[in-house]
């Protein structure tokens, strides 16, 4: 019986113990991602003031319809002071009474007045609204789509007078119908739209376009850099005078920062005046030294190339890593049974690395598949899309676009590719690690 409970103890003590590394894990790895998912389902845009925020119904933007309803006020009252011809006070007197007649009706449903009272008082006193229950307030879909359909009907036919009026008039009534644009503006459309986003981004030419851009480098990359930096692994591995000094140079190229090495290359690529393109032209690898960055191809060859220079020192540090932990004497007894070097290298150095080896190549694949600021410093995307990766691709929609909704949607896209290659890496790795247990 103490000898139960003792168990249970142990095991519980063991579960407090990881319990803070899966809250930390929880918080910095699963939060992003899960609110990556829920800014995908809505149509959720910066750029767009009616969709800058994810609503499940109609609501009112409280803050920038009491400023506009401020202000619209002002100018209609400056205008009549001002205005000479009936047709003016006409329509902006006909104005003034549709807009109070559905503001009456807003502020009458629940507690409205109150909540646009302390907003209107807060903007006036020039603060920002911070308490979101007052910034945003649900109103019923009818009323906001006859409110909407007014504000825009009768800003339309205020532009039309304005052109037909002269001087300060004219200016007014223009800076009328402006305002009510923007107190339009200020109701905000239901923008849930479920898995709409990916719907549309999966039928997309350019998604699958940039996946492919994406796929090609990680493919072409990795296969160079493990290749090299095998064999480098294999250099610095052995003793020779001055191993120090060269396992630190060779580090130098992965220890520069991506977005400088990325810029550096953009200047010894340059048709112009870089002398690696001018050398790749001497040496017939190019046709002309301004190929490389202005054709597709050319773009592609130098993002790859770039990348090769700048991560195989990081390939052959995992690799050597691996080398040193090959017992010296298997390759002795090796030596004295009369293998040769390459039967070395193929029966003992490439089987004891197979684990090393798979994973090194996780690690760059997961990295090279997420590539970002190479390319972005680099090419841009460019030229017309040609290296455009997922993730710039993701960023632009996402940031350069302001479209919260869709950059979210390729976001997550981004994660599962990147779960998918995860899984079937560590799938290898683990019926490796098995099948060395077995062996052993």
């Amino acid at each position: 019986m103490s000898k139960r409970r003792f168990s249970l103890s142990e095991k519980q003590l063991g579960y407090a113990m990881v319990a803070p590394s899966l809250i930390l894990i929880a918080v910095i790895v699963l939060w992003p991602i899960m609110l990556s998912f829920w800014n995908s389902l809505f149509d959720y845009r910066l750029n767009d003031p009616s969709l800058s925020q994810r609503t499940l119904g109609s609501e009112i933007n409280m803050e920038r319809y009491a400023d506009n309803y401020d202000f619209v006020n002002k100018t209609i009252e400056e205008i009549l002071a001002g205005s000479s011809t009936e047709e003016v006070t006409s329509e902006v007197e006909n104005i003034q009474q549709g807009i109070n007649e559905r503001h009456r009706t807003f502020l009458a449903e629940g507690d409205h007045e109150a909540k646009f009272n302390e907003v209107l008082e807060t903007v006036r006193s020039h603060y920002a609204v911070k308490d979101q229950s007052l910034k945003y307030v649900s109103i019923d879909e009818s009323f906001k789509e006859d409110y909407s359909a007014y504000l825009t009907e009768r800003s339309e036919a205020l532009a039309s007078l304005s052109s037909e009026q002269d001087g300060e008039i004219a200016t007014r009534l223009s800076d009328l119908s402006g305002q009510m644009k923007l107190m339009d503006s200020s109701f905000m459309k239901e923008n849930f739209v479920g898995f709409g986003n990916y719907a549309q981004y999966l039928q997309e030419p350019r998604l699958w376009s940039s996946i492919g851009v994406t796929t090609l480098f990680t493919v072409i990359s990795v296969f160079f850099e493990l290749v090299l930096g095998l064999a480098i692994a294999l250099l610095i591995n052995r003793a020779f005078i001055g191993r120090g000094a060269v396992r630190a140079s060779v580090l130098v190229p992965w220890a520069i920062p991506t977005a400088v090495s990325a810029m550096i290359w953009k200047f010894l690529y340059d048709g112009q005046s870089g002398v690696v393109a001018h050398y790749f032209e001497q040496l017939g690898i190019i046709q002309d030294a301004g190929q490389l960055l202005t054709t597709s191809a050319g773009a592609i060859f130098s993002i790859i190339f770039t990348d090769v220079w700048k991560t195989t020192p990081y390939m052959a540090l995992l690799l050597l890593a691996g080398l040193q932990t090959i017992p010296n004497q298997l390759y002795e007894s090796a030596q004295v049974d009369g293998a040769n070097a390459w039967n070395r290298f193929y029966k003992i150095t490439l089987p004891m690395l197979r684990s090393t080896i798979l994973v090194a190549l996780l690690f760059r694949t997961l990295d090279a598949f997420r590539v970002f600021d190479l390319i972005y410093v680099l090419t841009g995307g460019g030229p017309a899309n040609a290296t455009e990766a997922v993730s710039v691709y993701a960023y632009k929609v996402l940031f350069a676009q302001q479209n919260f909704g869709a950059g979210s949607a390729l976001s997550v896209i981004v994660f599962i590719c990147v779960a998918i290659i995860s899984t079937l890496f560590i799938r290898f790795i683990g019926s490796d690690l098995m099948a060395g247990k077995q062996k052993g």
